[in-house]
């Protein structure tokens, strides 16, 4: 059975990644949009900073956010200046850092997605006299679907997998920052591999569930578009 802390490192891992993946859709969907159209001369730049995450390690990333958020951090000690609390071990601090780490899992979808579509649908909606806000929301939404689906799940099931992001950032207290990852660490530190198999084994039907999901959607639209 699940105790009461493990309850609460559930509760507070799925509130974390939606709250993560909606964070990224709505910034994701700007910036996504840019990198697939734009034509500035250094954008590799930026495509490397946002696909950075997938190659650096977690602790690295976390380290930095937390020097930076700490109250010694240049944000953190401004923060404190304005009477406002360190962001460093708090909830806040762990959706900050959740959204850098899974940044490139929600972007380079919605980036690939955006790039596919074109300019000649768009191009076809203005001779109709649609505004830019209207082509996007009339045409581009619905033919990136599969595109936003993929970075809703990968973006959802990559936050729901951190550890050393939100170890670093975070720390792990009940009920505010511990996450399932680091309840499944503490499990296997004190040998209690029975509670570690239950959340284990709930995270690998999940991650399995999510993908198939994705899987199954985006073959049945290929199918239909056809």
């Amino acid at each position: 059975m699940l105790s009461e802390t493990d309850i609460l490192a559930l509760w507070t891992t799925l509130k974390l990644a939606g709250l993560t993946t909606v964070i990224l859709l709505l910034l994701g969907t700007p910036l996504a949009w840019w990198l697939a159209h734009s034509r500035f001369r250094y954008k590799m730049i930026v495509e490397a900073l946002v696909a950075l995450p997938l190659i650096l390690p977690p602790t690295v990333l976390g380290f930095y956010l937390l020097i930076m958020l700490g109250p010694n951090g240049p944000l953190g000690s401004l923060m404190q200046s304005l009477g406002i609390q360190s962001l460093a071990f708090t909830f806040t601090g762990l959706v900050i850092g959740s959204v850098f780490y899974s940044l490139p899992f929600v972007v380079q979808p919605l980036q690939n997605a955006f790039a596919t579509i074109g300019r000649r649908p768009l191009e076809v909606a203005a001779t109709l006299r649609a505004r830019p806000l209207d082509q996007f929301f009339s045409v581009v939404l619905p033919l990136a679907r599969p595109g936003y689906l993929t970075a809703a799940v990968l973006g959802f099931a990559h936050t729901v997998g951190e550890f050393g992001v939100v170890l670093m950032i975070g720390g792990n207290i009940p009920g505010e920052t511990q996450v399932l990852s680091i309840a499944i660490y503490d499990h296997v530190e004190a040998l209690e591999y029975g509670q570690a198999h239950m959340l284990s084994g709930g995270l690998l039907l999940l991650s399995f569930v999510l993908l198939l999901t994705v899987y199954t959607l985006n073959r049945r639209y290929r199918v239909t578009s056809i």
